[in-house]
């Protein structure tokens, strides 16, 4: 049962509150994520959604639960992330994994943050298909639908970076 995994490591370990450390570029440890390009998540409407749907786009998935504290720190500058660069090619889905959705949008009403949320209750799909090992993580996907930067934990010191990547990523031209 793959989302007992991540349950268990999450009350082990907890949410992780990070420390800036060096972007990991790059798959970590040269490893694919193959389970992204075939991931089907709902939103909270109950539509599918898929990463191809979004090819030609930059896209930040970022993992997060209502309970995650640092989870809860990230959200408002996610939330900043994409009313900046939404207009340029930029796109945001924070996938939610509390075992009931409908705890997500008064949460959010109550943070004062509106970004696009995909569900995946218990985190099914999302363990296997970006292995997630804590909360939040952070994927970042290039014009190719390329995983090209994972960041683990949460710190504020962590906007500049990727305000940086994503320049970049935007910089680069579709395929």
């Amino acid at each position: 049962m793959r989302t007992l995994g991540l349950a268990v490591l999450v009350l082990l370990t907890g949410c992780l509150k990070s420390d800036p450390a060096p972007p990991l570029t790059g798959p970590v440890g040269g490893e694919e994520r193959p389970g992204l390009q075939t991931m089907v998540l709902k939103t909270l409407d109950g539509k599918e959604w898929r990463l191809s749907q979004d090819k030609g786009q930059v896209v930040l998935l970022d993992v997060w639960a209502t309970w995650c504290e640092p989870c809860a720190d990230s959200l408002p500058m996610y939330h900043d992330l994409l009313k900046e660069f939404g207009p340029r090619g930029f796109k945001l889905y924070g996938i939610n994994v509390d075992a009931d959705s409908k705890v997500v949008t008064p949460f959010l009403k109550e943070l004062k943050v509106e970004i696009p949320v995909l569900v995946d209750p218990g985190a099914a799909t999302v363990e296997g298909a970006l292995k997630v090992s804590v909360m939040p993580t952070a994927y970042l996907i290039d014009r190719q639908g390329k995983l090209r930067h994972v960041h683990d934990g949460f710190a504020e010191e962590f906007l500049p970076r990727y305000m940086k990547e994503i320049e970049e990523l935007l910089a680069e031209k579709a395929q």
